[in-house]
């Protein structure tokens, strides 16, 4: 079970929002005047306090697909990747210090030998031809989503960034995602790490054949999820659902990431609310997934890498706008 209440999400405070509103009403500020409303209807208070403890969580996971041969990237660049971002030295690295922001790994099923209360599984199934997880699996993922949101809260993050990390997550978002929306597989994949016109197709196609094993259960979304999903989506959605249920704004990246704000939103009514678009990445299955939540993204740089890079590029407009409202 993804959510262990099914009590409502509540919305942020209007009251605060609209006050922030009318503080600034034709100062010319445009969407930072927006912004900042947001930050002051998630903290609930006007004028909003400055976004000191901003967190990146990266929840990084291989997928068993990947190895259908879609991907550009060699065996063990997740691995590799995220050792530098344990070590420091990864790209989220150097935009969280730039944007004043801290960074944490979860290895929930990266494609190595590892051992951790945080560690679900070694990759995931093929989800083209086999289930991404067993049930055991997605409860431990689901698990690991809320309890990762609760630490995280709990030691005093004010505005959290869900990032994701593994070769073929491109693939996955696309697959789940088509499956809810009903989308054709051609009118959902994305270029992901940069591929050529026959790995194009091959991707094509194991999204196709994701899509149609699960074309009789979308009205049972963790079932879905548990089949052509992952463990780190699962995560992803439990984490970002938990932030929300929490009264912690989340400032989203990625495809993956907005696939899972989706899911979220889905199976827990009123997470949007608590959501800002960082970026746009060139994957279709983005703004598809924005265009469902009904959000705007703050910049377009063509980012597709992951880690929460995106939303670290936009993080410093949305502490502009909460300090021009408490200026």
């Amino acid at each position: 079970m993804l959510f262990d209440s099914t009590e409502p999400i509540l919305a942020p405070d209007e009251q605060a929002r609209a006050d922030a509103l009318a503080a600034v009403a034709g100062s010319g500020l445009g969407r930072l005047h927006e912004l900042g409303a947001w930050v002051a209807a998630c903290q609930g208070t006007f004028p909003p306090a400055p976004l000191e403890r901003c967190r990146v969580v990266v929840f990084a996971g291989d997928h068993g697909v990947a190895k259908r041969g879609m991907s550009t990237l060699p065996p063990g660049h997740s691995v590799a990747q995220a050792a530098d971002i344990g070590s420091g030295a990864g790209a989220v690295n150097v935009l969280a210090r730039a944007a004043g922001a801290s960074v944490r790994m979860v290895d929930v099923s990266l494609d190595h030998e590892a051992r951790g209360d945080e560690r679900v599984s070694r990759s995931s199934g093929a989800i083209d031809v086999e289930d991404a997880m067993t049930p055991e699996q997605f409860e431990l993922s689901a698990e690991l989503g809320r309890r990762v949101a609760d630490q995280e809260i709990d030691s005093g993050a004010d505005l959290v960034i869900p990032g994701d990390l593994g070769v073929g997550n491109t693939t996955v978002a696309a697959a789940v995602l088509g499956a809810f929306t009903h989308t054709e597989p051609v009118a959902v994949v994305g270029p992901g790490s940069g591929i050529t016109d026959e790995l194009w197709k091959i991707k094509v196609e194991a999204i196709r054949d994701a899509m149609f094993r699960v074309r009789t259960l979308v009205a049972d979304p963790e079932t879905v999820l548990r089949m052509i999903g992952s463990p780190d989506l699962v995560a992803l959605v439990a984490f970002i659902g938990q932030s929300a249920a929490r009264r912690t704004p989340v400032l989203l990246d990625g495809a993956l990431v907005t696939v899972a704000a989706f899911l979220a939103e889905r199976l827990a009514p009123g997470t949007k609310d608590w959501c800002q678009a960082g970026q746009l990445s060139p994957e279709p299955a983005h703004l598809i997934a924005l265009q469902a939540l009904e959000l705007t993204p703050l910049i377009a740089l063509d980012m597709n890498a992951g880690q929460g890079t995106g939303a670290l590029a936009a993080l410093p407009l949305v502490k502009a706008a909460a300090e021009l409202l408490a200026d």
